[in-house]
């Protein structure tokens, strides 16, 4: 199990320091890098709120913003050595100045893109090596994608005549690894901190090209502009099973978010 252990957190140390610096990323929080599952090993359940920014690059420069609301269930090994977990939530998103006209030409009404409630379901994995005492290392791999397409509509005018045009953005996805090592401080308040890279890609697709806004102007596939970022949080027990989490992440833009996990005390089956 160590060997398998040390390969995992091999791999993922090497997808980190292959890439170049760095955007902030996810489907949710990233959480501690060992399990909240009982000693013995069991099933978690949490729900949480996350707020995600990233810059995307494609029909020109943009900033993504998210509130993200999820549910999770998760499965934890025994001595907090490995989990599995699935989520699905909904999300809005709003693109600063997606609609902003950048020549006199054209006019737009509004500035920004925005989309609410769209749902989204995420996929990842953990393992944790304690290293003795207080301290241990792991890793995390997380997919998140969004089953349905945002759409905005935006009027205005171009060369005088009036326009009306409707954006959509589809097949959001997004990548996440990453490695943190964490120390367990009095009543098993954790702490944690690491490095993470990330890749997310949306297809963005316009009823109409207008010359003078960028994201109307053709139809492309945006990506995050950068790929490395850090992040730390911290755990804290509330008693009964439950347990607290904040998280933070940056790179050039910050998200954050918090999270309730419960711990089945009978292992959940």
């Amino acid at each position: 199990m160590a060997k398998l252990l040390m390969k995992f957190l091999g791999m993922s140390l090497l997808l980190v320091l292959f890439y170049v610096p760095g955007t902030a990323a996810a489907g949710g929080l990233f959480g501690p890098p060992q399990s909240l599952s009982r000693e013995k090993g069991g099933l978690n359940t949490t729900v949480g709120f996350d707020y995600h920014e990233d810059k995307f690059e494609g029909n020109g420069t943009c900033v993504f913003r998210q509130n993200r609301v999820y549910s999770q269930v998760a499965y934890g090994g025994a001595r907090h050595l490995w989990e599995v977990y699935g989520r699905i939530g909904i999300a809005d998103l709003e693109i600063e100045d997606g609609f902003r006209s950048r020549i006199n030409t054209t006019t737009s009404s509004p500035d920004d893109f925005e989309e609410n409630e769209t749902p989204f379901g995420a996929l990842g994995a953990k393992v944790f090596l304690p290293l003795g005492g207080a301290f241990g290392i792991g890793a995390f791999l997380q997919g998140s994608f969004f089953f349905g397409d945002f759409g905005d509509e935006v009027r205005g005018h171009w060369n005088g005549a009036p326009y009306k045009a409707e954006l959509n953005v589809r097949d959001l996805w997004e990548i996440t690894s990453g490695i943190s090592v964490s120390a367990t401080a009095a009543r098993g308040i954790i702490l944690y901190a690491g490095p993470f890279i990330h890749y997310s890609e949306a297809r963005v697709t316009s009823s109409r090209h207008v010359s003078g806004i960028p994201l109307l102007e053709e139809d492309a596939t945006m990506k995050n502009k950068t790929e490395i970022g850090g992040y730390g949080g911290i755990s804290v027990p509330l008693g009964r099973g439950f347990h607290l989490n904040a998280e933070g992440r940056y790179s050039e833009r910050f998200s954050a978010g918090v999270a309730v996990t419960y711990t089945y005390q009978n292992g959940g089956l």
